[in-house]
């Protein structure tokens, strides 16, 4: 998916080298029996993110967005509902600059994907997104979030 403002598509190159090693990292990685954890794939510019977690009812997370990182998102095992924006939302709750994070209250308006295992999304810093939200019931998700230096 490739969803953004046009004021702000030069500087989404989704083809760059370091892109180009996240989607081989996918690629090339036996994700069905990878530990949870972080992976270097690239240094401190390209990191693997392995998690396992159990999604939650979406009215009990809250979107984030990045300064430093895109996410890659890319779901091994299960379903989640992926909450995303077009721009950064406008009311922050919780700025967390050493972990390049900040937690925003929901949006007046959003979209939804819902990602399956094979499927993923690439969220720009600026973009809001909230994951782990539930599809019906809450359930096990193994997912990879590749972290890519802006």
């Amino acid at each position: 998916m490739f969803a953004c403002n046009l004021v702000d598509v030069e500087k989404n190159d989704y083809l760059s080298e370091r892109f180009r090693r996240a989607y081989a990292w996918l690629r090339n990685t036996d994700l069905d029996h990878i530990a949870a954890g972080s992976y270097p794939v690239e240094g401190e510019d390209v990191i693997a993110l392995v998690q396992e977690y159990e999604t939650a009812p979406a009215e009990s997370l809250r979107f984030e967005t990045h300064d430093l990182f895109y996410d890659v998102q890319y779901v091994i095992s299960g379903n989640e509902r992926f909450g995303v924006t077009m721009s950064r939302p406008i009311e922050l709750v919780e700025s967390c600059p050493d972990d390049d994070i900040a937690f925003y209250a929901d949006p007046p308006a959003s979209s939804e994907l819902i990602l399956g295992p094979g499927d993923m999304v690439v969220v720009p810093p600026e973009q809001g997104h909230k994951p782990r939200c539930a599809v019906g019931a809450p359930e096990a998700v193994r997912k990879v979030v590749i972290k890519v230096r802006a």
